[in-house]
């Protein structure tokens, strides 16, 4: 199964929503889309997207006047007394909203001292997430949320990785060369989301893509039945266009 490349990758809308909440908060008072536009330099087929993302996630507000302010939820995050429980708060929040939209259980995980952690789910009665028969910290080649983090890392901490993590055949599909996998890796397109087709569990295929903010490497990832597998691609497109407000949330 192919996935078409996006023209934007989340971290390019990240770092242009951070232009733009730069500039409404300079501009106490408000500011309209003509002075966004000229002091970002972000044209209209970018920051007419960019604003809808952000009022609906709370960044921004628009005033009966048609200008942009600060919004609570950015208020909040910005707040050194409440950041941490404002940003559970969000990142539970928009994990669920994206649950609920794609129709499949939403993880959140993180690439922390040399492991693996699944630091968030978002899963229910219908979207009920994957079993986790083989743990997640020594199955990197095989799920979509391992592979997804092992491609953000250089050669020497991918190599570093799979040799403290034997790679079993976990489903007929698994890959256990290194050389193969370190290839595919190093062909994953940034772009696009790293899939994961019954080789972590069978009946089970998933999908992730990067959320890294700064130093710390994380990614967003979605599990679906294989009964749902030909709605695998329409989910990954959602999850891609997902990880920007998570991603923003992090980077806050």
């Amino acid at each position: 199964m192919a996935l078409k490349h996006q023209a934007t990758t989340p971290h390019d809308s990240v770092q242009s929503a951070l232009r733009v909440l730069e500039m409404v908060a300079r501009h106490g008072s408000g500011v309209t889309t003509v002075e966004l536009a000229r002091e970002t330099r972000l044209p209209a087929t970018r920051l007419a997207p960019l604003l809808r993302m952000l009022r609906r996630e709370g960044y921004v507000e628009q005033t009966a006047d048609g200008v942009y302010v600060t919004g609570q939820c950015l208020s909040r995050l910005a707040s050194a007394d409440h950041h941490d429980e404002a940003l559970r708060d969000k990142l539970r929040h928009t994990l669920d909203g994206l649950r609920d939209s794609i129709g499949a259980a939403v993880y959140i995980s993180r690439y922390v001292d040399g492991e693996i952690r699944v630091t968030d789910i978002a899963a229910g009665p219908r979207t009920p997430a994957v079993n986790e028969w083989v743990d997640f910290r020594s199955s990197a080649h095989a799920s979509a949320i391992g592979k997804s983090l092992l491609t953000q890392l250089d050669v020497n901490g991918r190599r570093d990785h799979l040799s403290r993590h034997k790679m079993a055949r976990l489903t007929s599909r698994t890959i256990t060369s290194e050389r193969v996998l370190l290839n595919r890796l190093a062909a994953q397109p940034a772009t696009v989301p790293v899939l994961d087709l019954q080789e972590y569990a069978v009946g089970t295929v998933c999908a992730a893509v990067p959320i890294t903010a700064g130093s710390s490497v994380g990614c967003l990832a979605l599990s679906l039945p294989v009964e749902h597998a030909h709605r695998l691609r329409e989910a990954a497109d959602t999850l891609n266009r997902g990880a920007a407000p998570v991603l923003l949330s992090l980077a806050i």
